[in-house]
């Protein structure tokens, strides 16, 4: 987003920033290119969701590069709500693999995969997502010529029950990582995107257009703060780590369908890769290096008590039977 021209910007800004214009879009993408598929609903869809950071994007290629699944790329931006209709239209020429703006060593091009269906739900309530939402996922599949969607979506965790009520037997998949390590990473995001944010004002609204307040000076915390409110502070990202995964186990582990895998134990243990595969009805892989553990030197002071009931959390999901791949 940071090399799009003058032109380009403009683009993302009226077709993103234009409440109104999306659902006109996604009316007549429905008029002209909606069939219903068959058992669209049956089908064993797979929705990843999570704290950023999580593991969440590679989880997201990993499955993607199987080939089984249709998902949103960069070649639909930013036309995320009528894909069939601008992909006759436009014939984008593909970009040299690039790292993503994360600077975490995630490369992209137009046909790699990327969470831009909140861009659906940010102009629907409740009861219009439920009625729409398998229409836009069979958009996305007769765009890709797939029976089976991939979504990866951090918001996601706040509409499993909508997910599952529309796609009963869709797979909900919720990385977790050593608390430590991700806070640390979530800090070191949140400065990132504050600094490129500051300097590129359109970066800020790019990514309020896609629904990602992760990070950065648009940032909004998953759960209200109990003790530490300042996002600069290492504690802030530990107690949010606590709070999130807490709720999930809380509220989302009375069906089988809500997967919780350790992004850890997927880059060193090959055995729960092939179980991940199974776990989603996939062909076997033979791509069993996909994931890589990265593990920085924490110099920054955290309080410790903070972080024993984060184990606290890890202990509570190990002892998960129905809900967990190991």
């Amino acid at each position: 987003m940071q090399k799009y021209s003058f032109l380009q910007k403009q683009l993302h800004k009226l077709v993103l920033g234009k409440k109104f214009l999306k659902r006109i879009l996604f009316d007549i993408e429905k008029s002209f290119f909606y069939n219903v598929i068959q058992n669209v609903k049956e089908q064993q869809h797979v929705f990843i969701t999570g704290l950023p950071r999580s593991g969440t994007t590679i989880l997201l290629e990993f499955l993607h590069q199987t080939k089984e699944f249709a998902s949103l790329t960069y070649a639909d931006m930013p036309f995320i709500l009528a894909p069939n209709l601008f992909n006759k239209i436009l014939k984008k020429k593909n970009i040299q693999l690039q790292e993503r703006m994360h600077q975490d060593g995630i490369k992209f091009d137009l046909n790699s995969p990327e969470a831009f269906d909140d861009v659906f739900f940010q102009i629907f309530n409740n009861d219009e997502s439920k009625e729409n939402l398998e229409i836009f996922v069979s958009l996305i599949l007769q765009r890709y010529k797939k029976y089976r969607y991939l979504s990866k979506n951090n918001n996601n965790y706040k509409r499993i029950e909508l997910i599952l009520s529309t796609f009963p037997s869709a797979i909900i998949l919720i990385p977790y990582r050593e608390p430590l390590q991700h806070a640390y990473s979530l800090l070191q995001q949140h400065k990132l995107f504050c600094q490129m944010q500051k300097k590129d004002k359109f970066v800020l609204e790019y990514m309020n257009f896609l629904g990602h307040n992760e990070f950065g000076l648009n940032y909004k915390s998953w759960n209200l703060p109990k003790q530490y409110v300042d996002p600069l502070n290492l504690n802030h990202w530990l107690e949010q780590w606590y709070l999130f995964y807490q709720n999930i186990i809380k509220n989302n582990i009375k069906t089988k369908n809500v997967i919780l895998v350790s992004y850890d134990e997927l880059c060193s243990n090959h055995n729960l890769i092939q179980k991940l595969v199974s776990k989603t009805n996939l062909n076997k892989t033979k791509n069993l290096n996909f994931f890589i553990l990265s593990k920085k030197n924490i110099s920054v002071d955290y309080d410790k008590h903070n972080l024993a009931k984060c184990y606290e959390v890890i202990n509570e999901i190990e002892n998960l039977s129905n809900n967990l791949i190991n």
